[in-house]
């Protein structure tokens, strides 16, 4: 052993004696992983989020978050947005792939839409430019909401108290009761939907006792095997592409066969089982695991990530270290109340099952 592992040793050792924490024992071995953790990641940022430079005025995050709450635009009206992206289940479903319309199911995993605000795309195909772009996506697809566009607009006009919302939140349009406008004040809502402060914020801010010495561990761990390469920025994700089985391809029913990802898209065979890397951002809250939905422990999916990814077989040590690191990425999940919809009335056009 050399001089300096001893030594580090016996301080170590005088610590736990004296109830000291290594972290405390060793301030500058904390602060060089903050400076080597912060030459990949970013803290959510303090205070309201931005889009494209401008803050969403507070009558249309308002007027979103009564959307985003709304079943009544769905077909059958029993679907709104919070029915898959559920904020209070980590903004997820927990669902293997959502139900939908006349119980149809979904073909893929439903994201979270916290902090979806700082992804460069939406959807796992990245389909969607913008939260905008996503927020009509579902209202019209058959399987999801099963509505249409028309449906949308009937239903928006046919609800009179939603015009005075509209109008307050869109002051400017000569017509404010649009199928945008709808689609912009669930976006502007969205964008309160962030979850700062979880202990790898604050870590990075500057707290040496954020972190516990497992997770710590667990975050020099995943820099040294390359999980950084996609798993990186303010969201560790969501912001770039990659096949699913870089190395090689996990069994079917993590990536099903019939799933081509991005080809959807694009149709461009390089994009074949390309998907958009997803926010290890509350990934604790967010079971199941990838597109497919396939995988309920966090351990193991870490496990198959270090294979298909990586091809690197982790020890169940090393994905334990791995999984501690990721708890530490769960943040103060927004406090939402449950808005009061404006009442139906007897023009408003009925739930078609």
């Amino acid at each position: 052993m050399k001089a300096s592992q001893t030594m580090q040793a016996r301080i170590l050792k005088i610590a736990a004696i004296l109830g000291v924490t290594a972290s405390a024992a060793f301030p500058a071995a904390a602060q060089q992983l903050r400076e080597d953790a912060l030459s990949y990641f970013e803290p959510i940022p303090q205070g309201p989020v931005t889009v494209d430079g401008a803050l969403p005025s507070s009558e249309q995050i308002e007027l979103g978050k009564m959307l985003f709450f709304e079943p009544r635009l769905s077909e059958g009206h029993n679907i709104s947005c919070n029915t898959c992206h559920n904020l209070g289940t980590g903004g997820a479903d927990l669902a293997t792939v959502s139900i939908g319309h006349r119980w149809q199911k979904g073909g893929r995993n439903s994201p979270t839409v916290f902090n979806a605000v700082f992804n460069t795309a939406q959807f796992w195909d990245g389909r969607a430019a913008d939260l905008a772009d996503q927020a009509g996506g579902p209202m019209v697809n058959p399987v999801e909401m099963g509505s249409t566009q028309d449906h949308v607009m009937e239903m928006l006009t046919g609800i009179p108290g939603y015009a005075s919302y509209f109008a307050a939140a869109f002051p400017t349009d000569g017509n404010p009761l649009t199928f945008e406008n709808a689609r912009k004040a669930i976006a502007a809502f969205e964008t309160t939907l962030v979850t700062p402060n979880a202990p790898f914020d604050l870590f990075l801010r500057g707290d040496d006792t954020a972190l516990s010495e497992p997770q710590k561990a667990g975050l020099q761990l995943f820099m040294d095997s390359g999980c950084t390469a996609c798993h990186n920025g303010i969201n560790l994700g969501g912001n770039s592409y990659q096949p699913f089985g870089v190395v090689e391809k996990p069994e079917w029913s993590v990536l099903p066969p019939d799933d081509r990802g991005r080809y959807e898209v694009t149709r461009s065979e390089s994009d074949a089982y390309v998907f958009k890397v997803p926010t290890l951002r509350n990934i604790e809250l967010t079971l199941p695991y990838f597109h497919s939905g396939a995988v309920w422990n966090l351990a193991d999916a870490v496990e198959i990530m270090g294979v298909s990814q990586l091809g690197e077989a982790l020890s169940s040590e090393d994905a334990a270290k791995i999984t501690a690191f990721l708890t530490s990425l769960t943040g103060d999940e927004p406090v939402v109340t449950y808005p009061a919809l404006p009442p139906s009335t007897a023009d408003t056009p009925r739930p078609q099952q």
